[in-house]
């Protein structure tokens, strides 16, 4: 397994990292606990989930799979969006997070979190409160480090200069939806980050299954897939995109490996990607996705690659989340 520094901090965090938004829907507990166990097993350190996965279901099962195994992992949980009807549960309130914070612990049965991530911007709060809470929860022992996710290159850089002027502990890493799907944040959020040292941490790295091939037509989507249990990502599958999952998945037939390991090679070498974070909903997945970490990719591949996904530096975001108005 290779072992990146998260953004300028000194943690080392596992080049592939494990996303586990499907922990407690399409993987059940046994599932689940299995995937984390062969994650660690094969070196996977670098552990992400968030307090309102399947209905915070991920993170109690993470705490059961983490048992005994605490000290192998990296573990990462956010909050910040919507938990629940009331009008302190959403955003990033002092009061909002740290109610989070402390829900999160009992579920992940850990006394801290090594990296903890707001998960969107809130215009509703300033962010010297949010970032003083942090840093009140860094000095309690009850986080490692902190990070961001859904924000944009202006937001991340207010952060950062409210943190150096007030002397708080800063942003270590940003998460953002980036593939060769969604190449949108090279155009500002990536010189940001290689300017300021903060590690960028992709989500939906294969644009949610639609670079791996698996994709033929909108109107069909495989058994147990995510268009198949969540209609909401039918959105996704425009004719641009799956016509990109094709071509990859082309590309890499002719070199010999699968599509997921190709796009995931690709993105691991872009700049201040710290670690990618891709799901699993089974083992075998999981061994198919860390297949990439054995993949060198030559000018040429990365020169075609380049061509296919130009288009896609550009326009809406694969993925944003915000709190709503």
């Amino acid at each position: 397994m290779k072992f990146h520094r998260l953004g300028s901090s000194g943690l080392k965090v596992s080049a592939l990292g494990l996303g586990t938004n499907a922990f407690g829907k399409r993987a059940d507990q046994e599932t689940s606990i299995r995937i984390i166990h062969q994650a660690l097993d094969q070196g996977i350190n670098f552990v992400d989930t968030a307090n309102i996965y399947t209905g915070s279901e991920s993170e109690r099962i993470i705490g059961l799979a983490l048992a005994g195994r605490r000290h192998e992992a990296v573990l990462a949980t956010k909050a910040g969006l919507v938990k629940g009807t009331g009008p302190n549960e959403r955003g990033s309130s002092r009061y909002h997070l740290q109610r989070e914070l402390d829900n999160s612990l009992k579920r992940l049965q850990t006394d801290y979190v090594d990296l903890y991530q707001i998960h969107t911007f809130d215009p509703q709060t300033p962010l010297e409160e949010t970032l003083r809470a942090l840093d009140d929860m860094v000095r309690a022992g009850k986080v490692r480090y902190i990070g961001a996710s859904n924000y944009a290159a202006w937001e991340l850089m207010k952060s950062l200069g409210i943190s150096e002027r007030l002397g708080l502990n800063r942003f270590v890493s940003t998460q953002v939806s980036y593939s060769l799907a969604d190449r949108t944040p090279e155009q500002e959020l990536v010189p940001v980050c290689q300017d300021q040292g903060v590690g960028i941490i992709p989500y939906f790295p294969l644009a949610g299954g639609i670079l791996t091939g698996k994709y033929t037509s909108a109107d069909n989507p495989p058994q147990g897939s995510r268009a198949d249990t969540d209609p909401n990502f039918g959105r996704f599958l425009d004719d641009g995109r799956m016509a990109l999952g094709r071509s990859v998945n082309k590309l890499a037939d002719e070199l010999g490996c699968t599509p997921s390991a190709l796009s995931l090679a690709w993105l691991m070498q872009q700049p201040t990607v710290s670690s990618v974070i891709v799901g699993a909903t089974g083992v075998q997945q999981l061994e198919d996705n860390l297949k990439s970490m054995s993949l060198e990719l030559g000018a040429d591949t990365l020169n075609e690659l380049e061509r296919l996904s130009e288009a896609y530096r550009y326009g809406k975001p694969f993925a944003w989340y915000r709190l709503p108005e």
